[in-house]
């Protein structure tokens, strides 16, 4: 089962690590890092490169796509080479999956039409106009299509659809091998728990310019 992780500059580091780490202990699974041309690719936080071992056109029939997220990703969703090449391993996958602003790819790509979707909470709004239907929830399985909320979702992600492929024990030995019992320091995950300033600074931040 091979296993293909797409980078693009300016992807968030989380997104693609925490599926590859558990999504990644499949047995057998083959996980490659692909992007648009083989050789270190940066992420959002400018200081850390992933290696992509292949360029996109070496991989087009993966048996699972990952899809990160990150702050580049409304400039990849009018990218036509990457959004061709998502349409064309999502012919040949098993499951298809986002984490974060990832799904809005998969969105411009034509993928979630008339399908539920998670994303980043701050760019949900992205999703209606190529059809999906958003949803706050944390994990989504909609069909073969799998979608994340904000970055650390992404272990979520990867845990529950490895429980699908090799059963709930599996997945659950991964959840303990890797200590994955989160006990965060602050109540703050989400915009219905953070302080509601916190939750206006980020909105403001993130707002289209012409809406500032």
């Amino acid at each position: 089962m091979q296993i293909a992780v797409l980078l693009f500059d300016g992807f968030t580091a989380l997104d693609a690590i925490g599926p590859f780490d558990t999504l990644g202990r499949l047995p057998g699974a083959e996980t490659v890092f692909v992007a648009e041309r083989p050789g270190p690719v940066r992420a959002d936080q400018s200081s850390l490169s992933l290696v992509a071992a292949k360029g996109l056109d070496e991989v087009t029939r993966p048996d699972i796509v990952l899809v990160p997220g990150g702050p580049a990703t409304d400039r990849e969703m009018k990218n036509p080479v990457l959004l061709d090449w998502l349409r064309t391993a999502d012919a040949a996958t098993t499951w298809t999956t986002s984490v974060c602003t990832g799904s809005t790819l998969l969105a411009a790509a034509g993928l979630l039409d008339g399908r539920r979707a998670t994303g980043h909470w701050l760019y949900l709004d992205r999703l209606p106009p190529y059809g999906a239907e958003p949803t706050a929830e944390r994990v989504v399985f909609d069909g073969k299509y799998v979608t994340a909320a904000g970055v650390s979702a992404g272990i979520d992600m990867g845990l529950a659809l490895l429980g699908r492929i090799a059963g709930d024990a599996y997945a659950q030995t991964v959840q303990l091998m890797t200590e994955y019992d989160p006990q965060p320091p602050y109540d703050a995950g989400s915009p219905q728990k953070a302080p509601a300033d916190i939750v206006a600074r980020l909105r403001a931040l993130t707002a289209p310019a012409e809406s500032r």
